[in-house]
C-alpha cells in the first residue's frame, strides 16, 4: 500500500511538471509576440529608446529559454532514473516543449535584429512601400496565431499557420517589385532598398519559425509529421516520414 502511495504521488508529481512545462512554455510564447509587436513598433516609429528596449527583452527570452530546456532535460532524466514513469504522450510533450521553445527564442532573436535596424537605416525618413506595413501586420498576426495554436494545443489553429506563410511569401514578392521600380524611378536609394530587403527577410524568418512550431503543436496532438511538398502541406504517419 505504501508502494502504491509513493508510486501515486511520484506520477502526481510527474504530471505537475510536464503541466508547469507547458505553463512556461505559453508564458514565453506571449512574451515573445510582445517583443516582436514592440519591434515592428520601434521601427516604424525610428525610436531608439524602444528599439533598445527590445534587446533587453530579447535577453530575458533568452534567460528564460535556457531555464526551460533545463526543467525539461531534468525531467527526462529522473524518468530515465526511474524516479518517475512518463507515458508516450508526455514524453513527446517534453521533447515538443524543447522544440518550440528553441524556435520562440529564434523568433525573439529576429525581432531584436528588426529593432536594431532602427540606428542602421541608411535613410530614416524614407518611406517603404504601404504594403510593407501590410505584411508586418500579417506576421504579427501568423505569431499570434503560432501562440494561439500552443496554448490550446490545437492542430486546427496550426494549421491556419502553415498556410499562412503562403501569405507572407506573396507579400515578399510584391513589396521587392515595388522597391524595384522605385529605385529604378530614383525615388529610393539602392541603401534603402537594402534595408528594405532585411525587414522583409526578418518576416520570413519570423513566418518559417512559427511554421516549424505549428509542425510541432500538430505532432504533438495526432501524431503525424508534417511536410511541405510541392507548394502544399502534407501529414503523414510518424513511421511513414
Amino acid at each position: 500500500m505504501v508502494l502504491e502511495m509513493d508510486d501515486s504521488r511520484a506520477q502526481q508529481d510527474a504530471n505537475g511538471r510536464v503541466t508547469h512545462l507547458r505553463k512556461r512554455l505559453c508564458e514565453q510564447g506571449r512574451v515573445v509576440v510582445s517583443l516582436v509587436e514592440a519591434a515592428f513598433k520601434a521601427f516604424y516609429d525610428r525610436d531608439a529608446a524602444d528599439a533598445a528596449g527590445v534587446s533587453a527583452e530579447d535577453d530575458r527570452v533568452d534567460r528564460a529559454d535556457v531555464e526551460i530546456e533545463k526543467e525539461c532535460v531534468a525531467l527526462l532524466t529522473s524518468a530515465a532514473h526511474g524516479d518517475y514513469r512518463l507515458d508516450q504522450d508526455q514524453v513527446r510533450s517534453v521533447l515538443t516543449v524543447v522544440k518550440i521553445n528553441n524556435e520562440l527564442e529564434r523568433v525573439a532573436d529576429v525581432g531584436a535584429e528588426i529593432a536594431d535596424l532602427v540606428g542602421k537605416l541608411a535613410d530614416p525618413d524614407t518611406r517603404f512601400p504601404e504594403t510593407t506595413e501590410v505584411m508586418t501586420n500579417s506576421v504579427l498576426g501568423v505569431a499570434r496565431d503560432t501562440v494561439g495554436a500552443i496554448e490550446k494545443s490545437d492542430p486546427d489553429l496550426a494549421r491556419v499557420v502553415l498556410q499562412s506563410e503562403h501569405v507572407v511569401l506573396a507579400f515578399k514578392g510584391e513589396i521587392l517589385r515595388k522597391a524595384e521600380r522605385r529605385v529604378a524611378e530614383g525615388s529610393m536609394s539602392v541603401d534603402s532598398a537594402f534595408d528594405l530587403h532585411e525587414l522583409v527577410s526578418h518576416c520570413i524568418l519570423i513566418a518559417d519559425h512559427c511554421s516549424n512550431i505549428a509542425e510541432q503543436v500538430i505532432y504533438e496532438r495526432t501524431g503525424m509529421i508534417v511536410r511541405h511538398m510541392e507548394e502544399r502541406w502534407v501529414e503523414r504517419p510518424a513511421s511513414d516520414s
